[in-house]
């Protein structure tokens, strides 16, 4: 799971001039609702001709979706599969998250891989308690490890080992916030903006003049007010990954909770943080995680060479004890108020 960041939702404008939608439902008023989900919080903000509030239609999607991907809720079908307990089926949810993240394990190279579960939970970031860590254990742990090792047959998971596990937490939340908005727009909604524990996704204008923006949380261990950057999205999704909330001090060294597929141990380069804007949330969510393990030179290199993504970033890194920004240039015009340490 990655670390939950503080959601600025702006109310100043971007003095642009923007092409105007065949409709205009910015006139209308704006209801907003907020709740909790997933272990974090959600805030939702659209424009409703009549006011409806969905809070009710959205609080049951939300169950749903845990009882078919959440590791923390033992009756999930996730959970049950991980327990390798019989006659368990996989759902729509589950299928759906299952098909995209095998398809970014299979264009990343397994650099993002549901199945580093076991892994995770070794080094006490997962659904798991900690265990001693060594390299004999990580060693042996890797053997469960691999994205082609595990499929879906007639719904139901095959696993090549039954120690294996899977962990779709750095992809579903990504896919709750997609569903979420396919909620809003199967009731007609066409101009929303919708947030779950950081993930983001747009549609249409906050005003006439304006598209819905979020603020980009500044590094640090504590949260605060402070922001790196304010994005204005127009119809996008975005997510953010960093390594520099969740951690853990032992011995004298610092582990974070990246951990890189190839190698068992948390990834270590000079990404501080990495935010994707993709068409939908979902693939940011799992990037995000991706890019964090690739490091900076391998995520240019992968955006250079797999452009049908559709993929932007925004990396914030280490230069010599200086943090320094990468936009993408398709990016960049949309990116205000860029601050430095």
């Amino acid at each position: 799971m990655k670390p939950l960041f503080f959601l600025i939702l702006m109310v100043t404008g971007i003095c642009c001039v923007f092409t105007k939608p065949a409709i205009t439902p910015w006139i209308f008023p704006v209801v907003k609702m907020d709740g909790k989900a997933q272990g974090t919080t959600y805030h939702i903000s659209y424009h409703s001709k009549d006011s409806i509030n969905y809070k009710v239609s959205m609080d049951s999607l939300l169950r749903k979706i845990d009882s078919s991907l959440s590791t923390y809720l033992p009756v999930s079908i996730i959970s049950r599969m991980n327990r390798n307990e019989t006659n368990v089926f996989a759902d729509d949810h589950f299928k759906n998250v299952f098909s995209r993240a095998t398809e970014i394990s299979v264009k990343t190279n397994g650099l993002f891989d549901i199945t580093v579960a076991p892994i995770v939970n070794a080094w006490g970031f997962g659904f798991t308690k900690k265990n001693d860590i060594n390299q004999a254990n990580v060693d042996s742990l890797l053997k469960l490890v691999g994205f082609n090792k595990v499929k879906l047959n007639d719904n139901k998971l095959w696993k090549q080992s039954q120690d294996m596990m899977i962990d779709m937490n750095a992809i579903a939340q990504g896919y709750t916030v997609d569903q979420m908005a396919k909620l809003l727009e199967d009731y007609g909604i066409q101009s929303y903006i919708v947030e779950l524990g950081g993930e983001v996704k747009t549609k249409g204008f906050k005003t006439e003049n304006e598209y819905w923006k979020v603020g980009i949380d500044y590094p640090s261990e504590l949260e605060s007010d402070e922001y790196q950057a304010i994005l204005s999205l127009e119809n996008k999704s975005m997510a953010t990954s960093g390594n520099y909330r969740r951690f853990y001090e032992e011995n004298g060294k610092r582990y974070a909770h990246i951990i890189d597929p190839r190698t068992g141990f948390p990834a270590k380069h000079n990404l501080i943080s990495v935010t994707v804007v993709a068409n939908d949330c979902m693939s940011a969510d799992a990037y995000a995680t991706a890019f964090m393990v690739m490091g900076m030179d391998e995520t240019k290199l992968f955006l250079a060479t797999h452009p049908e993504e559709g993929l932007e970033v925004i990396l914030i890194y280490d230069e010599g004890g200086k943090w320094e920004t990468y936009i993408s240039p398709a990016l960049q015009s949309a990116v205000s108020e860029l601050q430095s340490e």
